[in-house]
């Protein structure tokens, strides 16, 4: 008979006794002493887990990575101020047929208004500028919006109610 080595021993202490006779019946199952059994299900989640790395290291990485995130995210806002930029300036060109009386040739209506109208029913000024993302402030968008309003009202495809504009279309 083989002496068993102390040195080699691992004593370990589970949560509960339920635990342990939870691994002892698994171990059964498997046809393999308890020992075996351990020894087995933690090699193989080492062999799993191959790129283990140590606390510190993992540290070092969620620096580098929030770093990594927060400079994207910086990125991302100037992107979407410069988009927003971008809008804003295709607005003022796309209305500029609205702005200007005595504009001649073909106007293109903003498609936005009237999908807004249609979805809502009745829909009030500031929150019909609000869904289009214009500033209330900025005159010559809300001049344009309110001329083909105007002329949405005088083909009678919308109406001017006491709560807002209404798609009759």
């Amino acid at each position: 008979m083989v002496k068993p080595d102390k040195s080699r021993y691992v004593y370990l202490y589970l949560p509960s006794a339920e635990d342990k006779a939870r691994w002892e019946s698994l171990a059964r199952k498997a046809g393999v002493p308890l020992s075996r059994f351990v020894i087995e299900v933690v090699e193989n989640a080492i062999a799993e887990e191959s790129d283990f790395k140590p606390r510190k290291e993992l540290m070092k990485e969620l620096g580098r990575l929030r770093a990594e995130n927060k400079e994207l995210r910086d990125d991302l806002k100037q992107k979407k101020i410069v988009i927003e930029r971008y809008e804003n300036e295709l607005r003022r060109y796309r209305s500029e047929a609205f702005l200007d009386s005595g504009f001649e040739g073909v106007r293109r209506y903003n498609k936005e208004i009237i999908r807004i109208l249609q979805r809502s029913g009745t829909v009030d000024s500031y929150r019909l500028l609000e869904e289009l993302n214009i500033d209330p402030t900025d005159s010559d968008l809300v001049n344009s919006v309110s001329r083909q309003l105007e002329d949405l009202e005088a083909y009678g495809l919308v109406a001017r109610t006491a709560h807002g504009w209404r798609w009759v279309g």
